[in-house]
């Protein structure tokens, strides 16, 4: 089992802003997905104006490119020099695994949270396309609705679903057995997203 414990992000001194950075992690962390104004706006709590300063910006740079499609401008990573470090950057600061944290932490009955899945994957350095959807497994006895109401909320913040498994301490402490769940996610990467019994 890889239970990779990663440091709390750090906040990067080269963007702006939290919007300008939640901006362009919605849009470089989907290379392909074309995300109009409006919805960036709405994904990082910002305005239209706000959006379209910050692509306008972005665009200069040479990291995402738009078009219109005829009162909407549609904006996409585009790839370049700047866009392969710029993407790992957001990825570990403002990507899953810093949008899940701040969402599920204080949960009662939670005892520690993790990526698994393709998400972790990619954390872990392994290439691959962007995922569609996002892999938390949630460790302890938490209530389902909050569990679901968290997942919503980080869903919603990333521009993709987020899938949150519920399993017991006691599940998480016994070996694999025959569990087909348990072998599948412990034999790829985990990344460690909380731990609320290490803070305690």
């Amino acid at each position: 089992m890889r239970v990779m414990q990663a440091p709390a992000p750090p906040l990067l001194p080269l963007l702006r802003s939290r919007l300008q950075a939640d901006m362009l992690a919605l849009v470089l962390l989907s290379p392909g997905r074309e995300w109009s104004l409006t919805e960036l706006a709405e994904r990082a709590g910002g305005s239209v104006s706000s959006a379209q300063r910050e692509m306008a910006r972005a665009e200069e740079a040479g990291v995402v490119s738009s078009r219109r499609l005829g009162s909407t401008r549609l904006v996409t990573a585009l790839p370049s020099p700047l866009t392969g470090p710029l993407t790992e950057l957001l990825l570990r600061s403002f990507g899953p695994r810093q949008v899940v944290g701040e969402e599920f932490v204080g949960l009662a009955g939670v005892e520690s949270v993790y990526l698994f899945g393709s998400w972790a994957a990619r954390y872990a350095g392994q290439r691959g396309r962007a995922p569609a959807d996002v892999d938390v497994l949630v460790i302890g006895r938490p209530d389902r609705d909050e569990v679901d109401d968290a997942a919503q909320r980080a869903g919603e913040r990333l521009g993709r679903e987020v899938n949150a498994t519920i399993r017991s301490g006691q599940w998480w402490q016994e070996g694999p057995g025959t569990d087909a769940f348990r072998i599948e996610v412990t034999r790829r990467p985990l990344v460690a997203v909380l731990d609320q019994q290490a803070d305690t």
